[in-house]
């Protein structure tokens, strides 16, 4: 079983140093867009090969699904759910009357969607070409809106109820005192808040 994994190992590595062959020779193009400040533009080819294959491990890259390329217009932002939409590409992808498009049908795929959206093709190339490897999205930042509200969700000092009896005054949780009544044998009635005092006065 060691030696499968090592082959697999190695076979993944060999592709990888295959891709980067591939970008070595063609360096500062992305299928005719220049690129002379960004290290991180991938050729288009290279590219559609990489997402073509995403989810599939049976695909030889020369070909891309409808689903496969809403995950690459969506991680590139193409789709962003108001000027581009996935019913769009949808109905751009279908028109072309094939499960499965090669390399050229999806550059006439682009053409159409891009006509049809008044969007340039070069700007939706640019972006398909420098959003980086499937599933590694580059252009993701944490929303300011969405950390207010995990804050404001997380603070303890605004729990109310039960849930408040589960954490002590700096908010750290009290375990299992928090969330079971434990036996209080001391005789006293529950509430009393001057116990042990008898013999102090």
């Amino acid at each position: 079983m060691s030696e499968d994994n090592a082959k697999a190992v190695e076979q993944v590595t060999q592709e990888v140093k295959d891709v980067e062959l591939e970008n070595g020779t063609a360096p500062g193009s992305a299928n005719g867009t220049p690129s002379k400040n960004d290290d991180s533009v991938i050729p288009f080819k290279d590219a559609f090969k990489m997402f073509s294959k995403f989810g599939d491990p049976k695909s030889d890259g020369k070909q891309i699904t409808l689903s496969q390329s809403d995950k690459w217009m969506k991680q590139a932002k193409v789709i962003d759910g108001k000027k581009i939409t996935t019913t769009d590409t949808a109905i751009h992808f279908k028109k072309l009357k094939s499960v499965k498009l090669g390399i050229d049908d999806y550059q006439k795929f682009l053409e159409d969607l891009a006509k049809s959206k008044k969007v340039e093709l070069e700007e939706i190339k640019t972006k398909l070409t420098t959003c980086g490897q499937p599933g590694v999205s580059t252009h993701l930042t944490k929303s300011a809106a969405a950390a207010a509200t995990v804050d404001r969700l997380t603070d303890t000092t605004k729990y109310t109820g039960s849930h408040k009896q589960r954490f002590d005054e700096t908010g750290k949780g009290k375990g299992i005192a928090g969330r079971k009544d434990l036996v209080d044998s001391s005789g006293y009635v529950t509430g009393y808040q001057h116990k042990d005092t008898y013999n102090k006065h």
